[in-house]
């Protein structure tokens, strides 16, 4: 099967050094995007992305890797293959490594994720 990635905004580039400061108000206002996804930061073996996503995502997995989200605003629906999670503000999960899962938005959503720096964020 395959993808069309075309519609999202991945950047894999580390935007802040250590001992930045950062103002994800900031990002937010300046994102135009509908799907995405900034790596804000590296600490240790680990990045933390913002996401600023609307829509959907595709159905995908990450072998070697568990991913964490963390909702600042909006409603994030993760969808496994037999629930739903819901996230709102103030809201996170961890999905294990190897679990099906796709993430999706209902209204414009800000989040942030933690994940290892090797991951490919459109899954394996």
């Amino acid at each position: 099967m395959e993808n069309d990635f075309a519609n999202y905004n991945t950047r894999l580039d580390v935007k802040f050094d250590h001992l930045e400061k950062m103002d994800i108000n900031e990002e937010v206002k300046a994102c135009k995007d509908k799907w995405f996804n900034q790596t804000l930061t590296k600490v240790n073996g680990s990045v933390v992305r913002l996401g600023i996503v609307e829509g959907e995502y595709h159905w995908h997995k990450h072998d070697d890797d568990d991913e964490y989200f963390f909702v600042l605003e909006g409603q994030l629906l993760i969808d496994l293959e037999d629930r739903t999670i819901e996230l709102n503000p103030n809201q996170g999960v961890t999905i294990t490594k190897g679990v099906m899962h796709r993430p999706r938005a209902p209204k414009k959503t800000v989040m942030l994720m933690v994940e290892t720096d090797s991951i490919v964020p459109t899954g394996n």
